[in-house]
């Protein structure tokens, strides 16, 4: 934990628009800026619906896929040619990729030429984002991850011209996502800041963020999967994934996100479902390193706990009452994936070294078989 008085930098969109709404002022803010060529970049779901838009003369990449890859980005990078202005039009893949678009579009550089951080070029082109779930709080964000198909490993590129120039968080946007898919990248949104709160980077600038952040999804969380058309839970949960945004610029995540990818990686899930899966289990064995932010997020929850198997009881109750079933095995995960999916997890050093606990490969093969 850094002191209050350590130096600690933020950066956020120059624009950003909240509330129920606000989608409809995009087309006068892309009107103000004088873009002509607008390219958006979305799921096939959201690829369907870009009349809600607003906007004429619409070109459209609508093939993001869960946990994209280096060729899903690079058929949007092809497909971008011309545009002026790009707008990241769904939830965090789609956002991602627009981010990388943004800035690779025009010009000739891969992406090994620009990950890691700083080493995006200026963009030539306008950038836009709008969430359509409330999870990753990309829009809000400098970083993007894909997948590299020949080593499976998520590569991270980070660059303040990654940052957009207006996110626009328009809860009604929320409301057709499925109950399943409400409660995954709720908790998703939810352990971006429990992992900025508990790691060894947490700052107390942050600490506020985080903390509100995690009891709106207790809160708000399970009301909207129980009523998707409750727009003050579907905006609670925005706002959540929001500052989970904003944790993830100067602290970041930790073990939970370490552990989680490889599910995304080799086995595809979801971001959202695979950070669910993994959540109680890191929480508990961050627990003894972090216990009075522990208690405060198990408080959070509704679910007072102490020791690391009643936080993990706790932690596993929440999302069990969400509907989500826990188990990996349930989701297509076998016992003889664990040992290379620890190897994997275990060598993403960029967050696992501000972890609060320093696990072991052996530790993640057991977080793993817990959660089997």
């Amino acid at each position: 934990m850094q002191a209050l008085d350590n130096a600690i930098e933020m950066q956020r969109p120059p624009v950003v628009r909240f509330g129920v709404g606000t989608l409809g002022s995009l087309a006068a803010w892309v009107a103000e800026k004088g873009y002509k060529a607008p390219f958006v970049v979305a799921d096939p779901v959201n690829a369907a619906r870009l009349d809600l838009l607003g906007l004429e003369g619409i070109t459209c990449f609508g093939e993001v896929v869960p946990e994209p890859d280096l060729p899903n980005l690079m058929v949007a990078v092809q497909a971008a040619k011309g545009a002026d202005v790009v707008i990241g039009f769904g939830g965090g893949s789609a956002m991602d990729l627009a981010k990388l678009v943004a800035v690779m579009v025009g010009t000739d550089v891969t992406l090994s030429d620009i990950s890691g951080p700083n080493r995006a070029p200026a963009r030539k082109v306008g950038l836009v984002q709008i969430p359509t779930t409330a999870g990753t709080g990309s829009e809000v964000g400098t970083r993007a991850l894909v997948t590299d198909p020949e080593t499976l490993a998520k590569v991270a590129t980070e660059s303040v011209h990654m940052l957009a120039d207006i996110a626009i968080i328009d809860p009604s946007l929320t409301v057709s996502v499925p109950a399943f898919v409400t409660a995954a990248t709720g908790v998703d949104a939810m352990a971006h800041c429990v992992e900025a709160y508990t790691s060894k980077r947490a700052h107390p600038v942050i600490d506020a963020y985080a903390l509100q952040g995690i009891q709106l999804v207790g809160k708000y969380l399970k009301r909207a999967v129980q009523d998707g058309n409750d727009l003050e839970a579907r905006a609670g949960l925005s706002l959540a994934a929001l500052y989970g945004g904003v944790c993830l610029g100067p602290v970041n995540t930790t073990s939970g996100h370490a552990v989680a990818y490889p599910l995304g990686t080799r086995h595809k899930l979801p971001h959202g479902i695979a950070n669910a899966l993994i959540f109680p289990h890191t929480l508990a064995a961050n627990a003894a390193a972090a216990p009075e932010k522990t208690r405060a997020i198990c408080a959070a929850l509704g679910h007072p706990a102490d020791s690391a198997e009643e936080v993990r009881r706790a932690a596993a109750s929440f999302c069990a009452a969400l509907g989500l079933d826990m188990r990996l095995s349930a989701h297509g995960v076998t016992a003889e994936d664990l040992p290379v999916m620890a190897k994997d997890a275990h060598a993403i050093r960029r967050l696992l070294d501000w972890n609060p606990v320093d696990l072991s490969e052996e530790d993640i093969l057991s977080i793993y078989k817990a959660a089997l």
